[in-house]
């Protein structure tokens, strides 16, 4: 492909990326590989990495197997850690960028204010931080895991500490400090184990417990094999059956948990208060051997609320505890299932952010009716509850780079028909029904709040997405010239 030149004389682009984390660089360097040249990345960040450059909290690392948690067309046999520590990922991306040619291609601390599709010149006009751009494709990689979730909390304004998210991580020192953490996910479990021995005083607050498995990490040496992805893929694969509700495969992996809890937590309050409710899987369980000891240092406090209140010194819970803190740790996710940059894309007919109103769509979960021309790498149904996110986006790759293909061919814009969006739509309700993530007593991130569905995770094995996704298919697209809606 090569650059066009419209007759305002602006330079038309024939692929324009919106983010350089694993999604939009992968996508460059396959783009790369095949020979093509004519594409843009557009990172509003400093940096290259998404998810590894934001989140440098201490503890901030993977919970899938390092061989699986990188691109299967560029493996790295020099991976630290079973589980590879945050800034490990970060480097491995990019060195990524840099040694498969994709600088020239990045525009960093370029935003994307606005995309909106062009019905006349057939293309894409986006609005960036570095002035305007147009692409004949726009594929959309800015990720679920970019924008800091905070909860309405009155008060806030008022305090007069420290406060700020964990993938805005505050870099001064928290040694003798009184310090706050709300959330008891992913990230709080891997921070507060790092953090507890250091601080005066560390009070945690708890919406709902999680269910934690033991973390089987173990550091490689320098000659050492690293275990091979093909075997570790199918091990992987094997999870997916604790995620069907009622489940043998699944009260057996409660099992262990509950195991891993008592080991760790004497019985009495502590350990009720950790004991979740809800089968596991319906959230996200999380993997530590650290966090059960530092919520017993005498140094922290488990306050099994949601916090409540802020006022100038401190914090107060649901339940009605005050604790003084000096700094405010909200490690409480991000926005998915209504991501804000479905906000700044419009379409045919409106917004994506209007198109899911009720909850995230597409077909393939990468294209969605109304929006010529546009793929969305990593977005709705293509998290996996079992597996390395990898499998899903290298998946759409190939998605994505054959309908290139076709494009060159055809010439004229394609948009996903209503009929096989909806049809698509159909197919994920009726394979998230079976599962533990609609059916397991608990709410999630996975869900989408208006219409509760699961518009998040894909509901199938990771071989089954690419079977089924992977392959672009020109009969469920029409031309918008004879298109019918």
């Amino acid at each position: 492909m090569t650059a066009e030149t419209t007759a305002a004389g602006m330079a038309m682009r024939q692929v324009a990326i919106v983010g350089a984390g694993i999604a939009g660089l992968g996508l460059g360097i396959r783009l790369k590989r095949s020979g093509q040249d004519d594409f843009v990345i557009l990172e509003r960040g400093a940096d290259v990495g998404g998810t590894w450059r934001d989140n440098v909290y201490p503890g901030a690392s993977c919970d899938i197997p390092s061989t699986l948690y990188e691109y299967s067309f560029r493996p790295n046999p020099l991976w630290s850690r079973r589980f590879a520590p945050g800034a490990e990922i970060h480097r491995y991306l990019r060195d990524a960028a840099e040694q498969e040619g994709l600088l020239p291609h990045l525009r960093l601390d370029c935003a994307v204010n606005a995309a909106r599709w062009d019905a006349e010149d057939e293309c894409w006009r986006l609005d960036t931080a570095d002035g305007p751009v147009r692409a004949r494709v726009l594929v959309m990689a800015a990720g679920r895991l970019s924008e800091p979730r905070l909860p309405e909390v009155s008060g806030l304004d008022e305090f007069e500490g420290r406060a700020f998210h964990s993938s805005r991580w505050d870099r001064r020192s928290l040694t003798d400090l009184r310090v706050g953490v709300v959330g008891t996910g992913a990230s709080a479990v891997q921070l507060i184990p790092e953090i507890a021995s250091d601080v005066e005083s560390l009070v945690v607050f708890q919406r709902s417990p999680a269910w934690v498995l033991p973390r089987n990490d173990r550091g490689y040496t320098a000659t050492e094999t690293r275990p091979g992805r093909a075997e570790l893929a199918r091990d992987a694969e094997e999870l997916f059956a604790a995620r069907l509700h009622g489940s043998p495969a699944a009260a057996e992996l409660e099992r262990t948990a509950r195991e891993h809890l008592h080991a760790q937590v004497p019985a009495g309050r502590l350990r009720d208060s950790l004991t979740p409710d809800y089968e596991i899987g319906c959230k996200r369980a999380v993997f530590s051997n650290s966090y059960f000891p530092a919520l017993q240092r005498p140094n922290v406090v488990l306050e099994p609320s949601a916090l409540q209140s802020v006022d100038r010194s401190g914090v107060t819970s649901a339940d009605g505890q005050h604790h003084e803190v000096d700094v405010l740790i909200f490690a409480t996710g991000f926005e998915t299932t209504q991501p804000p940059f479905a906000r700044i894309v419009t379409g045919r007919t409106g917004s994506l952010a209007e198109h899911w109103s009720a909850g995230m769509t597409s077909y393939a979960s990468t294209v969605v009716h109304g929006f010529p021309n546009l793929f969305v790498l990593d977005g709705p149904n293509s998290a996996l509850g079992h597996h390395s996110a990898f499998e899903v986006i290298e998946a759409q790759f190939d998605y994505v780079l054959g309908a290139l293909d076709h494009l060159r061919t055809v010439g004229y814009p394609l948009e996903v028909t209503r009929a096989a969006e909806e049809s698509y739509t159909e197919l994920i309700d009726r394979l998230a029904a079976r599962t533990v993530w609609l059916h397991g007593n608990c709410s999630s991130w996975y869900r989408d709040e208006s219409s509760n569905r699961l518009t998040l995770v894909w509901p199938e094995r990771a071989t089954t997405f690419r079977r089924l996704n992977s392959t672009f298919d020109p009969s469920v697209f029409q031309p918008l010239s004879t298109r019918v809606s």
